[in-house]
């Protein structure tokens, strides 16, 4: 028997001195670096209105004329919006501010027991709504754009539907609308979260814990695929523990992995009855409120981006959009990475946001 790879002894000590020169030189660069080292989510910004826990940030303009109609960015009620504002040199949000784009983001806040009440309707029809309204009288507006993130987008396609007199153009990031595509799939491992929710007692859950805490959700999205998210990354960053910036670069990606918030109970109970259980969107089932979502209502222009190797919302399931929604200026944008590396890989940096700024310049 051959083998391709002839490993010698001093080939094999060679490689384990390496890889002891890493570790020690990681061991002496962790040792340094304290909690407030790792930093997310820095871009300038300011508070410009609140309510309760909700905070409405406005991002410091960094072109002399912004684009006169702003961006609401809706972010999921899941992690935390900095995955669009990771680091200097990866971030969405800088990104279309150095395209001119004058960004708002809305910060949900950390539910606590008694916010394990608040539904969908109230996050579509109070919230959203009421940080709409105020960004339309500050700017003098009937209507303004709005991005949304993953489940922020599927917020925002609700919220565009009931209220599409407010929204001028529709943007949405790696959104699940069809929750039932995965089974069209051909990849076993696209999908695998839409088959477990399906699949759950989802009022055994919020009966017992009232607000689903961050770490059982955060589990259940690295089981997905278990080896490379929570086996390979920790092997291969031995790799980069002698390099200050990898490092860094990987600890604060660690630190929003980790660092996200409960899920208020009935909101969640509520998605995962109406959505992913059901599918009601693609049937114009979900009630909000007074109100039905329609998707058919959607009649503005809509720009659908989706990550090509995405495991947690596949790619069918963010482009059935084009089936249902009623606009006759609908879009995609395809970017090649996953569906976290759709905001923070390299050549995201490059297409992500340029193509929405252009899209929406196109509009204005």
């Amino acid at each position: 028997m051959t083998f391709p790879v002839q490993i010698t002894p001093d080939k094999a000590i060679h490689e384990l001195t390496e890889i002891n020169k890493k570790i020690i030189k990681g061991i002496e660069q962790l040792s340094t670096i304290k909690e407030d080292d790792v930093q997310v989510g820095q871009t300038p910004k300011d508070v410009v209105f609140q309510e309760g826990k909700l905070k409405l940030y406005r991002y410091r303009p960094v072109v002399e004329k912004p684009f006169k109609i702003p961006l609401l960015f809706s972010y999921a009620l899941v992690n935390r919006y900095m995955v669009a504002d990771l680091q200097e040199d990866r971030t969405l949000i800088g990104n279309l501010l150095k395209e001119g784009i004058d960004v708002y983001l809305i910060e949900w806040g950390d539910p606590t027991r008694k916010d394990r009440w608040l539904t969908l309707d109230d996050y579509v029809n109070d919230f959203l709504d009421t940080c709409v309204d105020f960004i339309r009288e500050q700017h003098g507006l009937d209507k303004i754009n709005i991005l949304g993130i993953c489940q922020g987008g599927t917020i925002a396609t609700c919220y565009s539907s009931l209220h599409p007199e407010k929204v001028q153009n529709l943007v949405l990031t790696v959104t699940p609308i069809d929750f039932h595509a995965d089974k069209e799939e051909e990849r076993e491992d696209w999908g695998l979260l839409n088959v477990w929710a399906r699949h759950l007692d989802i009022d055994l859950m919020i009966d017992a814990l009232g607000n689903p805490p961050a770490e059982l959700l955060n589990f259940s999205f690295m089981l997905v695929k278990p080896m490379s998210l929570n086996v390979r990354k920790y092997t291969d960053m031995v790799n980069i523990l002698d390099n200050e910036k990898a490092l860094m670069n990987f600890l604060r990606m660690e630190k929003w992995l980790f660092e996200g918030p409960d899920h208020p109970g009935e909101a969640y109970r509520q998605f995962v009855k109406d959505f992913f259980q059901g599918n009601k969107l693609i049937k114009n089932e979900v009630v909000l409120g007074d109100g039905v979502v329609d998707l058919g209502n959607i009649t503005m222009p809509v720009l659908n981006c989706y990550a090509n190797q995405d495991n947690l919302v596949p790619p069918k399931s963010t482009k059935a959009l084009a089936k249902y929604v009623g606009s006759d200026d609908y879009t995609e944008l395809e970017i090649p990475a996953g569906h976290i590396g759709f905001y923070v890989s390299g050549r995201a940096q490059k297409m992500l946001a340029p193509g929405i700024a252009n899209w929406l310049k196109e509009r204005g």
